[in-house]
């Protein structure tokens, strides 16, 4: 009795199985690359919701001021160049406040701006406008 196999039922040869494993790295390699940007993503939204957060919170201090309070006076606060910093995520914030045209002579625009540091990038700003009224 001859026990001779069939072409077609021969096992993976040598060379079958290096081109899988390299095929199998490469996709390996490409999949770990996902992992340091998603990183890096996750740490630029965490600072860009901590300055919409510092924003926001600014906003929320001027609106309860009255209209001739010293803080809602025309021009930018702090002075000049002058930053206000917040040293949770290294964040620099200020806001500067203009009067309205007529007939919205009893509003002023209230303008806060926060910069926030982005990993690898440089930094960024995010901006909220509001209007306080006489």
């Amino acid at each position: 009795m001859s026990t001779r196999k069939n072409p077609s039922e021969a096992g993976v040869t040598l060379v079958e199985l290096l081109i899988t494993l390299i095929v199998l790295s490469i996709g390996l390699l490409a999949v770990s690359q996902l992992f340091p940007a998603g990183t890096r993503n996750q740490q630029r939204d965490q600072y860009m919701t901590l300055a919409v957060h510092s924003a926001r919170e600014k906003v929320e201090q001027l609106q309860g001021r009255t209209w001739a309070d010293p803080d809602l006076s025309i021009g930018r606060h702090p002075a000049g160049t002058a930053v206000e910093a917040i040293p949770e995520g290294g964040l620099e914030r200020w806001y500067t406040v203009t009067a309205m045209a007529a007939p919205l002579d009893n509003l002023k625009t209230l303008t806060v701006t926060v910069r926030y540091p982005v990993p690898g990038i440089g930094r960024r700003s995010v901006q909220t406008v509001t209007y306080v009224r006489r």
